[in-house]
């Protein structure tokens, strides 16, 4: 399993992006998650782009972004343009929430508008040779499983797949690991992060993620949540090619972010045998 951390951790941080990477690469990550904001405004000076970024061992698998799904004009203008972002970091992936109304309320004429939307995006990034994903996230479209097949269905496209938040999937009522066997063949990358107690879990609310302001009471680390992540990790880790991110949006970002790389690995060690070959999931 390829371990990428998210810059938008740092979104009330003055650090270098550089001083960023050489602590992903010293404390084992294999990629950086570009925020959006961040990979639009890098100095036009600065030297990091995908080359440096693999001369340290790093790749950028993903900019996450918000495109404005509403506006066919400005979705045509920001989706190019983040697509040519991710093409200079040598991404693959550009990632957006499907729409900002909730399932199980947004009128049928809200959800084809914004199904025709995210094909339409999905056409400009195929055309770049990209994927666009959607996160399962409350208050979208993707909020629940059953909605994001739904939508997976609707929008018909090869180049749509789906970044997967494990604990947003709980949030909606789903189990993550039932929902990844589900949604596998579309899913191209996990979002991984944990709460205290399920009561907690409006403090991943936009508005106050984003603030500087913002509570932050209940963000834990990923292993000592109210999710337990186990048997969904050692899913994961059977899939070669699987990618996540740990996207961290409390305090202590250096030391929680160590700790959770660290306990993911050493959960991937104790599930080999002597000779090195994997035991038979528990979960």
């Amino acid at each position: 399993m390829k371990i990428s951390l998210c810059t938008i951790s740092f979104r009330h941080q003055l650090i270098d992006l550089k001083d960023i990477a050489f602590w992903a690469r010293d404390t084992g990550f294999q990629g950086i998650e570009l925020w959006g904001v961040h990979a639009r405004n890098q100095s036009p000076l600065a030297i990091h782009n995908a080359q440096w970024m693999a001369a340290q061992g790093l790749s950028i698998p993903m900019i996450s972004d918000y495109l404005p799904l509403q506006d066919h004009q400005e979705l045509t203008r920001r989706t190019r343009a983040l697509c040519a972002l991710a093409q200079g970091w040598g991404a693959d992936k550009i990632r957006t929430f499907a729409g900002m109304q909730a399932s199980a309320t947004v009128p049928a004429a809200d959800r084809d508008q914004t199904t025709r939307a995210l094909r339409h995006a999905c056409d400009i990034a195929a055309d770049h040779g990209l994927r666009l994903l959607v996160e399962t996230h409350p208050g979208t479209l993707a909020d629940t499983l059953a909605s994001t097949v739904a939508l997976i269905d609707a929008t018909n496209h090869d180049a749509l797949a789906i970044n997967f938040d494990a604990l947003h999937v709980w949030e909606g009522g789903d189990d993550p690991v039932t929902a990844r066997r589900t949604l596998l063949p579309r899913i191209a990358h996990y979002h991984l992060k944990n709460i205290s107690d399920r009561t907690r879990l409006p403090v991943f609310a936009p508005a106050n993620v984003y603030s500087a302001a913002g509570c932050r009471a209940g963000m834990v680390p990923l292993m000592q949540g109210a999710y337990d992540y186990r048997a969904l990790l050692r899913e994961m880790q059977r899939d070669g090619d699987c990618e996540a991110s740990l996207e961290w949006f409390g305090d202590a970002v250096f030391q929680t972010l160590a700790g959770d790389i660290a306990e993911i690995r050493a959960l991937a060690a104790d599930d080999l045998t002597p000779t090195g070959q994997k035991t038979r999931s528990v979960g």
